[in-house]
């Protein structure tokens, strides 16, 4: 058989992953994040999704590891950009140097000019260890958190400006306006159905908890959030408004509602991601969202 993944310790075996992996990858996942951040932030959907990249061949761009009683221990999957996550219990064994080296193989086998991964900077270990690999930062990202120890207030739109919760048939305007704005620092723009199965098909979407802004009858600004198993917190999962409507209070607003709607779902936190090339953190902050942690993605051309 063909060494799925060179390097490999004595007593792990590597094959690719399947769609039938997801749990198992979702509870390896879950088990990083918990040594990492005391709780788990990534749901079921995001791996699936993550799976179903387009472009993405699972038995070529994929990797699973497994010990000497069959427990998933590692993965790895490559596609413009990477993850490799290793079980706490089973670092320090080769594993995520052997999985990172087969990463950048698979990436320059496949034509990709450089490569991507996104590593917390509490995570030394794996900073030190794509640093002696000659990656070099690009952006950071940060994890902000919004308590509630009380109902949010709302504020007043705007004058002609109007609010409501998602509702079905919303998902190809919502796309539309996430799309347009984003592609002001986005690589790619994403097909309708990539980007739904990210938000708005994912099992966790939170359509009552997510506001959506309109100005004659267009859409013009969108809070999409995920009501995350396993967590006290809310977590917002995009921020868009249209580029003729910003500067209006049209993101807080929706942020806002959005705060609201969770607190009377008994949730006393919301959370968001955002990066460094967005340009929005000093708008969290201002709506009253303060750092939880940061991450460095990481660039290595090929």
């Amino acid at each position: 058989m063909p060494d799925l993944v060179p390097g490999l310790p004595p007593g792990y075996r590597a094959r690719p992953a399947t769609a039938e992996d997801t749990s198992d990858i979702h509870r390896l996942v879950g088990a990083c994040e918990r040594e990492l951040f005391g709780r788990v932030q990534t749901d079921l959907g995001r791996i699936a999704a993550d799976f179903a990249r387009p472009g993405l061949v699972p038995e070529l761009d994929t990797r699973l590891i497994h010990d000497r009683a069959g427990q998933l221990v590692a993965r790895a999957w490559v596609n413009r950009r990477s993850e490799v996550d290793v079980h706490p219990e089973h670092r320090g064994c080769g594993l995520g140097s052997a999985l990172l080296a087969w990463a950048e193989d698979r990436a320059r086998q496949a034509g990709s000019a450089r490569i991507v991964q996104t590593i917390p900077d509490s995570n030394t270990n794996a900073v030190a260890l794509l640093r002696s690999r000659a990656y070099e930062p690009m952006v950071t990202e940060w994890l902000l958190e919004f308590l509630m120890p009380e109902e949010p207030a709302v504020p007043e739109p705007s004058a002609g400006i109007t609010v409501r919760p998602f509702q079905v048939g919303d998902g190809p305007a919502a796309h539309q306006l996430v799309e347009d704005a984003f592609d002001e620092w986005q690589q790619r723009r994403k097909s309708y159905q990539e980007w739904a199965r990210h938000t708005v098909e994912r099992p966790t979407f939170a359509p009552a908890m997510s506001a959506l802004a309109f100005s004659d009858g267009q859409l013009v600004g969108a809070v999409l959030s995920l009501d995350l198993p396993d967590t006290d917190s809310g977590y917002i999962e995009e921020v868009a408004v249209r580029r003729d409507h910003r500067n209006r209070g049209i993101a807080r607003l929706l942020l806002r509602h959005a705060f609201r709607a969770f607190y009377q779902q008994g949730r006393r936190a919301c959370t968001l991601a955002t990066h460094s090339d967005t340009g929005a953190l000093n708008l969290y902050l201002r709506v009253g969202m303060a750092v939880r942690h940061s991450s460095t993605v990481f660039r290595k051309d090929l």
